[in-house]
């Protein structure tokens, strides 16, 4: 244990903030996220016993804890901005979705079978793809886990993650198309 004094949060805050806020906004392009990540390294210092825990090397923690900061936030912001494989103009996804995923009470025997045929069509066209791509695209559309909640599962980054679903959507909207086309059109 060290036996330097407890450092003041104050004195500290008062000579980092400039540079630790040059160095985020280097970084993060919005302003207000930009004053939250600097609150929040001050904060996290704030929270540090440094009698019991002493921090060795003030300047080197700050900036390592407003890099990682700055990192959760982006990946917390990407995940948030996630592209929609279901655009507005892609009625054939969004009618296979009102069809596999309806709640009527009552649907007619014509939309029951329809119901039957795509789920089973989905199903063969899952069983073609590698398993990976498979796993993500059921744990992100039918078990409706999050692709944090999967990396932190799996092991696996997000961005492999979302590759792998991205090569998924395209095979099953392939494969699907197929059979909407003959529904539709027949």
């Amino acid at each position: 244990m060290s036996n330097k004094p407890q450092q003041d949060v104050g004195k500290l805050v008062t000579a980092y903030k400039p540079r630790l806020d040059a160095f985020i906004r280097k970084r993060v392009s919005n302003k207000e996220d930009a004053e939250d990540i600097l609150q929040d390294v001050f904060y996290q210092l704030a929270k540090v016993d440094t009698a019991m825990n002493p921090i060795e090397q003030v300047t080197a923690w700050l900036y390592r804890v407003a890099r990682n900061m700055i990192i959760n936030k982006q990946i917390k912001k990407h995940e948030e901005e996630l592209p929609s494989y279901l655009n507005d103009d892609d009625e054939m996804l969004k009618d296979i979705s009102e069809m596999l995923f309806s709640k009527q009470t009552s649907p007619s025997p014509e939309t029951e079978y329809l119901r039957s045929l795509m789920w089973v069509e989905l199903e063969n066209a899952l069983s073609e793809l590698p398993l990976e791509q498979r796993e993500v695209f059921e744990k992100t559309e039918l078990d409706g886990l999050s692709f944090k909640e999967i990396s932190e599962e799996t092991g696996v980054s997000v961005n492999t993650l979302l590759s792998r679903k991205r090569y998924a959507v395209l095979h099953l909207r392939k494969r699907l198309s197929e059979l909407y086309e003959e529904i539709i059109y027949s």
